[in-house]
């Protein structure tokens, strides 16, 4: 498991010197690939203050990344989303990967891909259970 978080590190601090972004820069961007959040959303997303978001967010904007929208639910809200070049650029590094996996993924039973899931959200639960205990 360790040999494998390394791994994703590694890939990812590569693909940020490619795009000449930051850890904190790359996981917004991850988070965004969901769908659009707010300011605050994307502060707990990412681990930042809320004023080191607004700053990440700006940047991210200045470089035609993601832009700010407003919310088609509430019209006091303002939502981030992924540009489509942000979009792009994001794919063309991560896209090889994420279809290579989905090609290795198909190999396993849905019964092995449920028990797969099950054990990544254990694991997910506890890391996020221990980071929440160190000290900021």
């Amino acid at each position: 498991m360790q040999r494998y978080q390394r791994s994703v590190q590694a890939f990812d601090d590569a693909v940020g010197r490619a795009l000449g972004l930051g850890p904190a820069d790359l996981r917004c961007l991850d988070v965004l690939v969901e769908g659009p959040l707010s300011a605050g959303d994307l502060s707990t997303a990412t681990g930042l203050r809320p004023a080191a978001t607004t700053t990440l967010i700006d940047r991210l904007a200045d470089r035609g990344l993601v832009r700010r929208t407003p919310s088609p639910t509430d019209r006091r809200k303002v939502l981030v989303e992924l540009t489509p070049e942000g979009m792009q650029r994001t794919w063309e590094l991560y896209g090889p990967m994420v279809q290579e996996g989905q090609q290795a993924l198909a190999s396993f039973t849905i019964a092995e891909l449920d028990r797969m899931r099950a054990l990544l959200e254990v694991f997910t639960e506890v890391t996020d259970r221990h980071r929440a205990q160190v000290p900021s």
